[in-house]
This record gives structure tokens, sequence and C-alpha cells, in this order.
């Protein structure tokens, strides 16, 4: 116990320090590229704290164990929205620039539908690897090349969230990266560390290997994810916090699956279950997110809330459902019969309200 609380400390502080280091060594590099942060978080940023999915996920099928790959980024995906971006705007409302409201995010939802149509038949295979991975590398030299052109949306100034004014400039460019690399490296390690540290201690009070690996490696692989947004909210790096959840999630989905597809010898197996709940909540998930960022283009604390709390249910509903307990049946006739609907009509109503005040501004200004 002793060691398992060792290594979780010095996981912890590897985290923190990590996310620092990437953070500043980002935003700096943004400023030294002529590149926005947002594209950098969308980037650079989102695709180095995706480095724990991938690995798990190529690891797993590459051994066999293709259904641990799958829920992997599954799971991620959910996580990376419902904490990570819940959590960063409870501790500062988040900017959100109009370029994610009409291209990354529209992506990242047509590129969790399109995951789910590829695996309807029970299998990713090999040309779905292909279709994915590709398409990640259309995404790329697009974002890429726009941004240099800039025809990319320029950053919002909002009235009630005041830009960072401390905003470095003209630093090199290779310090800059050093301290990107060196940051994942920390992200990676600390939550490798936090990780394991958690299983011995879920283990020592006898939770189930099957409740650690639908929770705690799941959590644990989006932990990068959580500790460079949060940190980048509270630094005032907004564009990066939200851009390094949306990019992770379009990494996850496009990257990892797609080489996990092709290293698996006989493809990556999607079980029946997964299709018909998983699937469905990591799509609905990915949907909130565009009347949410488009509200005023912020993400709210109250919607912060709104946001842990469903992963508050989500974790809640997979335990019990792991553990076979026969309250799944009452707490999904009420996800389904209130509190759904509820988030449904509350999100559609704050939409309506917002594209009215948009078009008012445009008639009147």
């Amino acid at each position: 116990m002793i060691t398992s609380a060792l290594m979780f400390i010095a996981g912890a502080v590897l985290l923190i320090f990590g996310a620092d280091w990437m953070v500043n060594g980002a935003s700096r590099l943004a400023a030294a590229v002529g590149i926005s942060p947002l594209v950098i978080g969308l980037t650079v940023v989102a695709f180095g704290t995706s480095a724990p999915e991938l690995a798990v996920s190529v690891l797993s099928a590459s051994t066999g164990a293709s259904d641990l790959a799958v829920g992997n980024v599954i799971g991620s995906n959910i996580f990376n929205v419902l904490l990570i971006l819940g959590i960063s705007a409870i501790v500062s409302p988040l900017l959100v620039q109009q370029q994610l409201v009409i291209l990354d995010v529209p992506l990242m939802i047509a590129a969790s539908v399109a995951v789910w149509l590829l695996s309807l038949d029970g299998q990713l295979g090999r040309v779905d690897g292909v279709i994915l991975f590709t398409s990640l590398i259309a995404y790329l030299v697009f974002l890429i090349v726009s941004a240099r052109k800039g025809t990319l949306s320029p950053q919002l100034e909002l009235p009630d969230i005041e830009p960072d004014a401390d905003a470095p400039v003209g630093h090199d460019t290779l310090r800059n990266m050093g301290l990107i690399v060196v940051g994942i490296a920390a992200l990676v390690i600390g939550s490798q560390l936090l990780v394991d540290s958690a299983v011995a201690f879920a283990t020592w009070f006898g939770v189930s290997e099957l409740v650690i690996g639908l929770t705690v490696v799941a959590i644990g692989t989006s932990l990068p994810e959580l500790a460079t947004s949060v940190m980048a909210a509270a630094r005032g790096e907004r564009d990066i916090a939200v851009g390094n959840v949306v990019g992770s999630n379009l990494f996850n989905l496009l990257c990892v699956l797609g080489l996990t597809a092709l290293v698996s010898p006989e493809g990556v197996a999607v079980t029946r279950s997964a299709l018909e709940f998983d699937f469905l909540v990591m799509i609905a998930v990915a949907g909130a997110c565009l009347p949410i960022f488009f509200h005023g283009n912020v993400i709210h604390r109250w919607e912060g809330v709104l946001f842990l709390g469903y992963c508050v249910v989500y974790v809640t509903r997979t335990v019990l459902s792991a553990a076979g307990s026969l309250i799944v049946s009452d707490l999904d006739a009420a996800l389904m019969g209130f509190l759904l609907p509820l988030t449904v009509i509350t999100l559609l109503v704050i939409t309506i309200r917002e594209f009215r005040r948009r078009l008012s501004v445009n008639v009147n200004g």
C-alpha cells in the first residue's frame, strides 16, 4: 500500500507539471509560428495527450484483445467531453471559437456516426482502418493549410471573458517544442502511475477487475487531457482547453481506431452491447456539444455542471451494469423517460434563443 501511495503521489505531480509544460510550450509555439492556439490545441496538444489511448488500443489489438481497444476509445471520448469539459468550464467559462461550431464539432459528430456505421457488421477491418486514418490525414492537411493562409475564423472577443493579456510571443520554437515533448512524456508516465496505483487500491478494497477496467482504465487514459485542459482553463488558454478535447476525440476515432484496425490480424471486434448503448452515448455526447458551444460561443459554468452530472450518471450506470444490478433497468427508464427529454428540450430552447439573438443582431446591426 505504501508503494501504491507513493506511485499515486508521483503520478499526480507529473500530471500537474506535465500539463503546465505542455500548455506553456503550446501557447508559445502558437505565437512563434503564427498559428492560433486553437489549431495547436486541435493538433499538437490533442494528439500528444491521446498517446495513452493509442498505446493501449494498438497493444490490445495486437495481442488479440480488440474489444478493450474499442471500449477504451468510446469511454475516453465520453469522459473527454463530460468530465474534462465539465471540470474545465467549472474552473473557468470556456471561450468557443466559431471554427469549432462550423467545422470541428460537426466533424467530431460525423466521425462518431461514421465509426458506428462501419462497426455495424460487428468489426472494424483493415479497409475501415484505411478510411479512418486517411480521413485524419485529410483533416490535418486542411487544418494546417487553412491556418497558415488565415482562412480559419479569427478569435472571438466576448464581453464576459477577458482575453489573456500575458500571451507570450517571440520565444524560440525548438525550446517550445521541447517543452511540449517533455510535457507529453510527463503526462503519459504520470497517468500510467496513477492508473497502476488506482488499480492496486481498488484490488486492495476488493473491487472486481471488470469494474476497474470500465472505470479506472477509461478515465486513466483521459487523465492527460484532463490535466492539460484544466490547467489551460486556469491559465486563461481557453482555446487550448476546448481544442484539446475536440482534437483528442477526433484523433481517437480516426487515428487510434484506424491504426488499431490496421494492425489487428482479424480486425477489431465490436460487441453488440457497445453498438446498442455505448456508441450511442458517445454520439449523443458529441451531438450535445454543438448547441452548447453555439450558445454564446461560451461553455458556461452551469453547462459544465450539466456535463459533470451526466458523467456521474454514466459511470454509475456502467458500474451497476457490470455488477449485474437490477437497478439498471430503473435507471435507464428514468434517463429515457425524464432526464434525457428534459436535457434535449433545454438544449433546443437555448439554441433557438441564441439563433434569434444572432438574427436580431444581424438585422439591427
